[in-house]
């Protein structure tokens, strides 16, 4: 027999997360003239954890490159 619905739908995400909570809540902010910040800020919680990732991946890569070419 197949899974029921309820055990299948647990495993998905569900919602819009963290990130887009908070953009939501500073686009929110910003339209109401809550806060004057740049746009860059406001849109930084969708792009950010992009941002994040690929500075890191990098790092590693240059490290596992510094690493082949020092031996």
């Amino acid at each position: 027999m197949g899974a029921s619905p309820q055990a299948t739908a647990s495993a998905s995400s569900n919602g819009i997360g963290f990130t887009g909570t908070l953009f939501m809540l500073l686009l929110a902010f910003k339209l109401l003239h809550v806060i004057s910040w740049s746009w860059w800020w406001i849109t930084a919680p969708l792009w950010g954890s992009a941002a994040l990732v690929t500075v890191l991946l990098g790092l590693a890569f240059a490290a596992v490159i510094v690493k082949c070419w020092s031996e």
